[in-house]
């Protein structure tokens, strides 16, 4: 049976006031570039997909920009080439929201929703976000795999579950196991990590080529 939408409250509002800082962050983007989307960014994709991505948050010109996940920063050009690459995306990414492409049995977030200031929410910030987390794993019923995009969503999402830090330490390539759901994790695909070759291509492909072949299995 098709999952029903996610209500609205599964996502924050554009005003979401729950963390302060980042409230007072976005008026003052909002402030600077009026035209840009300056609120929290919902997830992109299919409930009924298999696989959930989780990254960190919003990039400042960005998603925080333009509206989708990982669209309009470095980040996105890693990511969203290796979707295609691995049939979790089609089209052609042109890093806009309005590019038109879509993504196959995969959908994509973020443990926090809002951008914070220098790229770094606070542990207060992750955890109040976390509900938003919660309930997008929540409306997914045929979810079997999640890609963790870093140390803080790998953290976020283990506590979405339901599961202790000490019992699925996060490492590039690790794989740990929750119910029917496997987590994957992988550094974030920033172009800090890319730059200093602490994330290759090809270690990020390695990762997404392992899920198509579990999920293809």
């Amino acid at each position: 049976m098709a999952s029903l939408p996610a209500p609205a409250s599964f996502e924050p509002g554009r005003n979401c006031p729950l963390c302060p800082r980042l409230a007072e962050f976005r008026a003052q983007a909002r402030a600077k570039e009026p035209d840009w989307h300056n609120a929290p960014v919902a997830s992109f994709g299919d409930a009924n997909a298999q696989l959930l991505i989780v990254g960190l948050a919003p990039g400042m010109q960005g998603a925080n920009r333009t509206g989708r996940p990982f669209t309009g920063d470095y980040a996105g050009d890693l990511l969203y080439a290796t979707l295609l690459e691995y049939g979790f995306a089609k089209g052609v990414y042109q890093a806009r929201p309005d590019d038109g492409l879509k993504l196959v049995n995969c959908r994509i977030s973020n443990a926090v929703r809002c951008v914070p200031p220098q790229n770094k929410p606070l542990p207060a910030e992750i955890n109040t976000c976390r509900q938003f987390l919660v309930k997008t794993i929540a409306t997914m019923p045929k979810l079997r795999a999640i890609v963790a995009l870093g140390r803080i969503a790998h953290d976020s999402t283990l506590k979405a579950l339901g599961l202790r830090n000490g019992a699925a330490p996060f490492a590039h390539g690790a794989v740990h196991k929750a119910d029917t759901i496997k987590l994957y994790d992988s550094y974030h695909c920033s172009r800090y990590n890319t730059n200093t070759r602490v994330l290759t291509p090809e270690m990020f492909r390695n990762v997404f080529a392992k899920v198509r072949k579990d999920l293809d299995s």
